[in-house]
């Protein structure tokens, strides 16, 4: 490593040292948010949005274009806002901001309560409690999908600071930086060879096709809002980069459609060794036939428990036997 970026990385350092001690200051004042039933941490941890970052006891981040550092203490999110805005009447809205993206307002124990009782279910449930979906914006949120192919979370992570650093904008907070998710015309005017260096490889090519035709507003994502959800999926599948995994993640972290149930290979291998008879082919059809029927209304949420559930342990169970659901009229095994 040069001189040059061991000077830059170490100012960089003690700048977020002294940004840090400046926010742990107790005379400074955070506002606080009531957030009953939320785990910070596991939610801004369980991949489904990959650029905050941690920050002594809490997080900095983006909402948007405006900058947060949140942190928990029991039922309480204490918050800094990054350059608040002069009028009042925004100030005033910016808590609101912060519960709207974390969903506070999500019936949580209602929504685990209405989980299939399974044991793997149930043991994801436990683990996971406390965690929400997050409210995305929805151009971040498909593009960064977009770039999530074949990607761990880690990687995905990398991505999303490279595309924010290099064609975002740069906020402060707490006496640091933080960089916006760019912009559809920001990405449409670079080049394929510009997205490449930011660790898109292949990926590049279709980010920055579905770019321009958010730019150009052929692909009107606000407007698709109003689709139904067989709708919004067919919409998203025809922009390049998009197919039914993607569509779904995309279905459920921007447009709160909350029974889409994204399978990648951690819950393709869960749904085969904990769901389904071992040794019996199931088809991609079936699987997510499946889904639908069993996990109900809920199933991104139930998702999202199984798969930050699985990632987390990391422990591919074997056994004997596998598990036969049965409902009052349903039985869960593949014919």
């Amino acid at each position: 490593m040069d001189r040059a970026r061991r000077r830059a990385m170490l100012k960089n350092s003690i700048e977020v040292r002294a940004g840090l001690a400046r926010l742990l200051d107790p005379s400074m004042n955070l506002t606080r948010i009531s957030a009953p039933d939320f785990d910070l941490a596991m939610t801004l941890n369980s991949g489904q949005v990959f650029h905050w970052e941690k920050i002594g006891e809490g997080f900095c981040g983006m909402i948007g274009d405006r900058a947060f550092y949140v942190e928990q203490r029991g039922d309480i999110l204490k918050v800094r806002f990054g350059e608040t805005p002069k009028p009042a009447g925004e100030t005033r809205a910016l808590p609101k901001v912060v519960a709207r993206y974390f969903a506070l307002d999500h019936p949580l124990e209602e929504i685990c309560a209405s989980f299939p009782r399974d044991p793997v279910m149930d043991a994801a449930c436990d683990f996971c409690r406390g965690l929400r979906i997050i409210r995305q914006p929805q151009w971040e949120c498909l593009a960064i999908f977009i770039c999530s192919s074949m990607k761990q979370v880690a990687h995905i992570r990398q991505i999303s600071r490279a595309l924010r650093q290099r064609f975002g904008q740069r906020k402060q907070i707490c006496g640091g930086e933080v960089f916006s998710f760019p912009s559809p015309d920001a990405l449409a005017r670079a080049t394929e060879r510009e997205l490449r260096k930011c660790g898109l490889g292949y990926r590049a090519k279709n980010l920055l096709a579905t770019a321009k035709r958010v730019a150009s507003g052929e692909a009107d994502l606000d407007s698709w809002r109003a689709l139904s959800e067989r709708q919004l999926r067919e919409q998203l599948c025809e922009l390049p980069g998009v197919g039914m995994k993607v569509a779904n993640c995309v279905m459920l972290f921007a447009y709160e459609r909350i029974a889409a149930f994204p399978i990648d290979v951690w819950i393709e291998r869960v749904l085969r060794e904990r769901y389904f008879v071992r040794g019996r082919k199931v088809t991609t059809k079936a699987m997510a036939e499946f889904v639908v029927n069993y996990f109900g209304a809920h199933g991104g949420y139930a998702q999202q428990y199984l798969f930050h559930h699985a990632r987390m342990t990391g422990k591919r169970k074997s056994r004997t036997r596998s598990i036969v659901l049965v409902s009052s009229n349903i039985m869960m095994k593949p014919k």
